[in-house]
């Protein structure tokens, strides 16, 4: 593997690793690996995810110096949260023809005045957490919204060159607007939050926020996949073997996940608020930087954990009848 950047490897046998630079051959994560923008270079170089807001110039900068005077044509969004949709517009306008690609749902979030609102905020909230990156490195503008010139489904092949396409995979679950892509001919697939998302302790998180059994239909679907580079959502890259390891892990943590919330549901008689606080304790207030500001990690997990409230209440009102 080259590794012409600066990876670290958790652990080297493993083919993991969280930083930046050139992933494999001609694919590359950009930026800062806690929300990298990652590029396929070729005859029509493609980009994947936007990140933040504020690393807008970071990534434009890493963009440029791996094409120099070429441009990116075409910018595929996985789903539009805050953190991986931010610096679209800023990179539309330092990139010009730059195609922005996503689901019909996603133009429709993106639309709503409620949404626009949300994602600014979020995304100006996570600039104090941007330590170590000078001042004038950041994009101090508040996120803008954008619009879409590809609306992509379920199943669809985008050629990019000859011999070279990307498919298009909808896997709602996380969110309802989310895609996957996945590079058959290089085995390069990008699942960000819809494969879980592991963090620095080796954990690995279950993200359905609107459907589990949807979500762990999208995760089977994708663990099938001939893959060779998975690209979640942040931080970390796995490769070879290591994929079918993180595939396998997911699951198992995603099932776990739900049997755990169920029992704390029990115990706390159905408050989705204390049972919220007691897996923040442990998951959220002990954990290291680099994590979510707090506030995006309060709002997703409570749209976990109230999901599986309403799957236990619904259960308990056929059970009644």
């Amino acid at each position: 593997m080259d590794h012409q950047g600066t990876f670290s490897w958790l652990p080297a046998n493993n083919l993991i690793f969280n930083n930046t630079g050139r992933i494999r051959h001609d694919f590359y994560a950009l930026g800062h690996p806690w929300a990298p923008v990652y590029l396929l270079d070729g005859c029509r170089p493609i980009l994947f995810e936007a990140g933040f807001s504020c690393l807008g110039k970071i990534y434009e900068q890493a963009i440029r110096g791996v094409l120099g005077g070429r441009r990116p044509e075409i910018l595929f969004i996985t789903h539009v949260h805050f953190d991986h949709c931010g610096a679209t517009s800023y990179l539309k306008r330092v990139f010009p023809g730059l195609q922005v690609a996503a689901s019909s749902i996603a133009a429709q979030i993106m639309n709503r005045p409620n949404a626009q609102r949300l994602i600014r905020s979020l995304n100006h909230d996570v600039i104090p957490l941007m330590t170590g990156i000078e001042s004038d490195r950041l994009f101090d503008e508040p996120f803008e919204p954008f619009e879409l010139e590809m609306i992509l489904t379920d199943g669809q092949l985008i050629e990019i060159e000859k011999g070279l396409t990307v498919e298009i995979l909808a896997t709602p679950g996380h969110t309802r607007d989310f895609l996957c892509y996945y590079i058959q001919n290089k085995k390069i697939l990008i699942a960000s939050e819809a494969a879980g998302c592991a963090d620095g302790t080796g954990q690995i998180f279950a993200d359905f926020l609107v459907d589990y059994e949807d979500y762990l239909a999208g995760l089977k679907r994708l663990a099938a996949l001939d893959v060779e580079v998975l690209c979640q959502g942040h931080q970390f890259v796995f490769v070879g073997e290591a994929v079918k390891n993180f595939f396998a892990r997911s699951i198992e943590s995603t099932e776990r996940f739900r049997t755990m919330v169920e029992e704390l549901l029990r115990i706390e008689g159905g408050s989705v608020e204390r049972v919220v606080a007691r897996i923040k304790a442990e998951e959220y207030d002990v954990k290291p930087f680099p994590k979510q500001p707090e506030k995006a990690y309060i709002l997703n997990l409570s749209a976990r954990v109230s999901y599986i409230a309403q799957i236990l209440y619904e259960r308990t009102i056929t059970r009644r009848r």
